[in-house]
C-alpha cells in the first residue's frame, strides 16, 4: 500500500532521509554566480522595496500574501524575470514524487516557480530556474527549506541542478540543488532585506540567477 505525505508537513530530516540529500555549507554566493555592480536606478528601487518593508513590518505580521506581492514580485521585476522568455507560476501542483525504495509518494504546492518556457512547436521539457517557498513574517525563513527542497527535488530528474530560495520577507536563504549520488544541496548565506548591503547582493544573486 501506498503512502501519501504532504511536503508540508515534513521536517528537514524527513526530506533529507526519504530523498537521500546531503547538505553543504558555502559561505560564498562568487563560488556558483557571476554578480554584477547595481545601476543606480536598481539601487534606488531596492530603497523603496526596504521602506516599505520596515514600514510594514513596524505595524504587524505581514502575511505570505503580502510577502509575494509587496516584496516577491518588484524583487524579480528589477532582477529581470519578467521577461518573455520565462513564465512564472504561482501556486503550483507538483506530480507525485516517488521515494526510491519505499512504497511513499510526497504531494505539494510551490509558491512560486520560473521557468523558461517551451519553445512554440517543438516538444521539451522547461528548464526550472528558480523555486521560491515564502513563509508569514513571523516564521524563520528556514522553516521553508523543507518544503523547498522537495519541490525543486522535482527538476532534478530533467536537469542537473536549481536555485531555490524560501523567505519570510525579510531573510532570505538561498540553496542550490545538483544532482548526484547522493544528490548535494548548498547552503548559502542568508540575506537580510532591511540591511543596504546585504540587501543589493540579494538582487545581485537574483539577476545573476535569472540570467542561467
Amino acid at each position: 500500500m501506498t503512502t501519501t505525505l504532504d511536503a508540508s508537513n515534513l521536517r528537514l530530516k524527513d526530506v533529507q532521509s526519504l530523498l537521500k540529500l546531503t547538505e553543504q555549507l558555502n559561505d560564498s554566493f562568487t563560488s556558483l554566480l557571476s554578480l554584477e555592480n547595481l545601476t543606480e536606478f536598481e539601487q534606488q528601487e531596492l530603497q523603496i522595496i526596504r521602506n516599505i518593508f520596515r514600514e510594514y513590518y513596524s505595524e504587524s505580521k505581514i502575511s505570505e500574501g503580502q510577502i509575494k506581492f509587496l516584496f516577491l514580485a518588484p524583487l524579480m521585476k528589477l532582477a529581470g524575470f519578467y521577461h518573455s522568455s520565462i513564465k512564472i507560476t504561482l501556486e503550483e501542483n507538483i506530480a507525485d514524487i516517488s521515494v526510491e525504495d519505499e512504497d511513499t509518494n510526497i504531494k505539494g504546492r510551490m509558491d512560486i516557480l520560473a521557468v523558461t518556457k517551451t519553445q512554440e512547436r517543438i516538444v521539451t521539457t522547461p528548464f526550472w530556474i528558480l523555486v521560491i517557498e515564502s513563509k508569514n513574517s513571523s516564521f524563520n525563513a528556514l522553516e521553508g527549506l523543507p518544503q523547498l527542497l522537495t519541490y525543486a527535488y522535482k527538476s532534478l530528474k530533467n536537469q542537473t541542478s536549481v536555485w531555490g530560495v524560501t523567505t519570510n520577507g525579510m531573510d532570505y536563504q538561498f540553496v542550490y540543488l545538483q544532482q548526484g549520488n547522493p544528490p548535494i544541496y548548498q547552503l548559502l548565506p542568508k540575506l537580510d532585506i532591511t540591511r543596504s548591503t546585504s540587501s543589493m547582493e540579494l538582487l545581485q544573486v537574483l539577476k545573476s540567477i535569472c540570467q542561467l
